[in-house]
């Protein structure tokens, strides 16, 4: 019997004049491919606005973590983003995903922040 390991990307995006709600769920380990997919939508929802303000939060509880290709796309991405990034919330249940938190807090001018609580997560955002 071949077992297969599950693998996606679920994305949310929400907008309110310059306020933006970007939610992530991730699942398996994120490749290159998914970068592809992902990075023009995010370009696409901040095209023409002028000083956007983007929350994020990422689900990493069934993240179990990044393809080099795709790791090099996710700093690139927090490269040319980062200054639009208000808050990153990470839910996760893995001591790595703590750690990336606070390596991502290099490359964003908001604020990140690595929770175990999906609630605490969302009123931290919501503040």
């Amino acid at each position: 019997m071949t077992i297969t390991k599950r693998h996606g990307l679920s994305i949310g995006i929400e907008s309110n004049g310059s306020d933006f709600f970007l939610s992530l769920k991730a699942i398996g380990t994120l490749t290159h491919a998914d970068y592809e997919v992902i990075t023009p939508m995010l370009d696409s929802a901040l095209a023409g606005i002028k000083e956007p303000k983007v929350k994020v939060f990422i689900d990493g509880t069934e993240l179990e973590g990044w393809a080099l290709r795709a790791a090099w796309d996710d700093l690139k991405l927090g490269l040319k983003h980062g200054n639009e990034f208000d808050k990153i919330a990470i839910y996760g249940n893995k001591h790595w995903q703590e750690i990336t938190a606070k390596v991502g807090a290099w490359f964003i001018s908001g604020e990140i922040k690595y929770f175990d609580d999906m609630d605490e997560a969302f009123a931290w955002l919501n503040q």
